[in-house]
């Protein structure tokens, strides 16, 4: 037994049957096949806003760039759906917005950049075939930045027949990734989480789900 099946093993008997079922189920709906990256968010609700979003549609990873506002955090959106996502956070050095891309481009991913340009594909017809994606967000007043403009592999836009053509990024978010989540899990793409995976993520989400002195978990381990 490795060291994540000894303390999965122990912190399920800490916690109930219905819980850890339901732990199961929603593992199973998870997908690292699609991940999102925010740029620069400025408002802390529109940012948390996308997080529960991606939480509910099962997206695991979640990429923050911060390169002139920080992420700050607002618990009344979050509604703890924080605590069951991977999140990365990029703001060490002058160009994070080029740190988040080089490890995402080293792990497989495509760079999509949300983007009215003419280049951009309408939901319908972004293909989810081609492999892994990001789609990445941009901040409320100027949308992504010029260099990820000139990262992207590819661009993705929603197609609007009102006289405002752009929506707020919450909402852009949430319509982009229920569509997108939900193309895939009618695909034949292989989107779901490997086992490796899953049981590290078991891992996190049984230590959110129990109070324990972490002595105590490091001696069972």
């Amino acid at each position: 037994m490795n060291d994540d099946e000894s303390v999965i093993s122990f912190l399920s008997s800490l916690v109930t049957e219905k819980r850890l079922n339901r732990m199961e189920e929603i593992l199973a709906h998870r997908t690292r096949y699609i991940t999102v990256a925010l740029e620069d968010i400025y408002q802390s609700q529109n940012a948390s806003a996308v997080l529960r979003t991606c939480e509910c549609f099962g997206i695991q990873d979640v990429h923050i760039i911060e390169n002139y506002n920080l992420y700050n955090i607002n618990p009344m959106v979050l509604k703890g759906s924080d605590k069951w996502l991977n999140i990365n956070r990029y703001n060490q050095s002058d160009n994070n917005s080029a740190d988040a891309v080089h490890r995402l481009k080293s792990e497989g991913y495509r760079i999509v950049a949300t983007s009215l340009c003419e280049e951009s594909a309408g939901l319908d017809d972004f293909d989810v075939s081609r492999g892994k994606c990001t789609i990445i967000f941009g901040n409320e007043h100027q949308g992504v930045s010029e260099y990820i403009l000139n990262q992207a592999d590819e661009y993705l836009k929603i197609s609007m027949c009102g006289f405002t053509q752009s929506l707020n990024i919450s909402v852009s978010a949430g319509i982009i990734i229920s569509h997108l989540t939900k193309k895939i899990r009618n695909s034949a793409v292989d989107w779901q989480l490997t086992a490796a995976e899953k049981e590290s993520i078991r891992v996190e989400w049984l230590k959110c789900s129990v109070k324990i002195n972490t002595d105590e978990l490091h001696y069972r381990r």
